[in-house]
């Protein structure tokens, strides 16, 4: 299978180390036959105060995701990403409408261990080290000693911190807490990765470290949704868009096609026209 297009440059098997480069499995292959995530007319409002007024994070948001495909998820703050984010989690439920991740219920446990989820910011115990962190998470996926042992020191290695291993997540700088938050998100070798805001907090290198590695993780036919407000990311990543903006759906489609419609060149130029448009209807309907 093949998953390029023009504005991805992807990795050769040999670019990282070895549990990055494996072959896809049959597994992954059948992945690709099914839905992995799928909204179908889903609405979510939060209780204000008294007498304030609601307004609703999502309405009637309906779209899927295939198997080994990357799903940008943009807007601006309280456009939804985080409600949609958290309904796929199922630490919210929808008011109306149905979720499912593999064809099944989003609250259904048994796919818990198919998913990696990546937080927008990390929340460790203070006093506790990283390799702490991997046992934990290792036994609540179920892993064996010797798989935890291999898996973690690999990824510990690839996002360099194999070093700061026994150096108090305290100490931890705001990007080496993100790249460890990476490590446990991918520590159980998922299929489906939910990712918010993935870049948040760090550096340039940081950054291109991070986009490397999901692009290494495409090639392996891992099935991929985050949300970022950095554009360009998006723009070099994502086989799908799907542009939010006050709790609706304005966009879900190819980024060629985002671009066309924008007349625009690039994700960033294409979003600010669309949100300009948006802007002029509201204004022209009070």
């Amino acid at each position: 299978m093949d998953f390029c297009d023009n504005n991805r440059v992807l990795l050769s098997p040999g670019a990282m180390p070895g549990y990055l480069s494996r072959r896809i499995t049959a597994g992954q292959i059948s992945s690709s036959r099914i839905q992995m995530i799928s909204f179908d007319k889903v609405s979510k409002q939060y209780n204000k105060e008294l007498f304030q007024k609601v307004a609703p994070a999502l309405v009637d948001l309906s779209f899927t995701l295939a198997g080994g495909k990357t799903l940008g998820l943009i807007g601006a703050n309280g456009a939804g990403k985080s409600t949609s984010i958290r309904l796929l989690m199922d630490f919210i439920r929808p008011d109306s409408g149905r979720i499912t991740l593999f064809d099944r219920p989003a609250g259904d446990l048994a796919s818990r261990h198919r998913i990696g989820y990546l937080p927008e910011t990390a929340s460790f115990p203070a006093n506790l080290h990283i390799m702490d962190m991997i046992r934990f998470t290792a036994a609540t996926c179920g892993m064996t000693a010797a798989a935890r042992k291999e898996r973690g020191e690999n990824l510990l290695r690839a996002l360099n911190l194999w070093d700061a291993r026994k150096k108090p997540l305290r100490n931890y700088s705001k990007g080496m807490q993100q790249r460890a938050n990476f490590v446990l998100a991918l520590l159980n070798d998922p299929q489906l990765l939910i990712l918010d805001e993935p870049m948040s907090g760090l550096d340039p290198l940081g950054r291109n470290q991070i986009i490397t590695l999901i692009q290494s993780l495409q090639e392996q036919g891992k099935t991929i949704l985050f949300c970022s407000h950095i554009l360009s990311d998006v723009d070099r990543l994502v086989d799908e868009l799907l542009v939010l903006h006050q709790g609706h759906c304005l966009f879900h489609g190819q980024p060629a096609d985002f671009l066309k419609t924008e007349g625009q060149d690039n994700v960033e130029a294409a979003y600010l026209s669309l949100i300009a448009k948006e802007s002029a209807k509201a204004s022209h309907a009070v």
